[in-house]
């Protein structure tokens, strides 16, 4: 594997010289160790690993004609010309933005993400939006293919809906949203949830966001989709209005404040979760109280995942074969999925 011209500066990758076979073991490794302090025996699969270049969503730096990642362990900036991980198109777009950019004032966060119909752009900065910043992002943006601009939160342009498709139907994104870290990444996660959940005909998802899980899901099942984010709700609400799809009803709540308890759950004959890297202790104690015969587990962090296996294991639930998901290439992080069943 030929490493890029910045590594060893960048901090956006550390594993870029190992060989792969190597660097599949170490991810793999990763999640056995993460397991095994938990105290929890489980098969680990081979490392599924994403393609060089399929990254869609990133968060640059830009200051002072630089655009780029953070050096390890520093808030300098590593002038990014060139990059295997993002998308060529991503790529792309960060050489244009270096100069087009010029008048945000250092330092600047500029969240990108490559969707189905161009790029979605958000930024970060310490400065307040007026006239004049409105005026320049338009100008800046013009002739890039970027399809919505928000600048902290607050929406500056937006010539159509950025789109992305998931489990065969579009989604309208709302501007910030969870967003899987690559195409290939996501197809894989997929793949392992409906595994799991089977010919189960009522599956609540938990934690659903814009329905990564639940459209496909809908496929051939009526769903329950439960998230915080109320914007990501409306767009997975007006989603599966698509044709060919079961019911899905949607629910706006706090998981971690206010877990489905055993009553709630019970009504499912499977449940996924999909929290952010903090787990769901919570919701994963109340799944152990449960009679729900299988549990679909997606995380991004195998040391939370692992806290929570073991509280459904001392609930009676067993578990299937876990598979590290490699979406972010030569990192130390890893996602994972696995399986629960009673």
């Amino acid at each position: 594997m030929n490493t890029c011209v910045h590594f060893g500066t960048c901090g956006g990758c550390s594993l870029q010289d190992l060989a792969p076979d190597v660097y599949a073991a170490k991810k793999r490794d990763a999640v056995i160790a993460a397991l095994k302090r938990a105290g929890v025996e489980a098969q680990v699969e081979a490392s599924v690993i994403v393609p060089p270049r399929s990254r869609r969503r990133a968060v640059l730096e830009i200051s002072c004609g630089e655009i780029g990642f953070h050096a390890a362990k520093s808030n300098a900036i590593v002038d990014m010309r060139e990059c295997l991980v993002l998308t060529p198109g991503l790529f792309a777009l960060a050489q244009h933005l270096r100069t087009r950019l010029g008048f945000l004032k250092a330092p600047a966060d500029l969240h990108v993400t490559e969707i189905l119909n161009g790029f979605d752009l958000g930024v970060r900065s310490p400065q307040k939006l007026d006239p004049q910043i409105t005026a320049a992002l338009a100008d800046a943006v013009a002739g890039l293919g970027i399809i919505r601009v928000t600048f902290n939160n607050a929406l500056v342009l937006e010539n159509a809906a950025p789109q992305v498709m998931e489990g065969g139907v579009r989604v309208n994104l709302p501007p910030h949203p969870f967003l899987q870290a690559t195409v290939e990444g996501e197809v894989a996660l997929q793949a392992r949830v409906l595994e799991t959940v089977g010919k189960a005909k009522s599956v609540a998802d938990l934690f659903a966001g814009c329905g990564t899980f639940a459209l496909p899901l809908a496929r051939k099942a009526r769903v329950h989709a439960v998230e915080q984010d109320k914007s990501a709700l409306a767009a997975l609400g007006e989603a599966a209005k698509s044709p060919g799809l079961k019911p899905v009803t949607t629910e706006a709540r706090d998981l971690f404040k206010l877990p489905l308890i055993p009553s709630e759950l019970n009504a499912y004959d499977a449940v996924v979760l999909d929290p952010p890297r903090a787990g769901a202790e919570g919701q994963a104690a109340q799944l152990a109280k449960s009679r729900v015969p299988a549990i679909a587990y997606v995380s991004c962090d195998a040391a939370s995942f692992a806290r929570d296996a073991a509280l459904l294991i001392a609930g009676g639930y067993q578990i299937g074969p876990v598979t590290p998901v490699d979406q972010f290439l030569w990192s130390s992080h890893i996602e994972l999925a696995g399986s629960f069943r009673r």
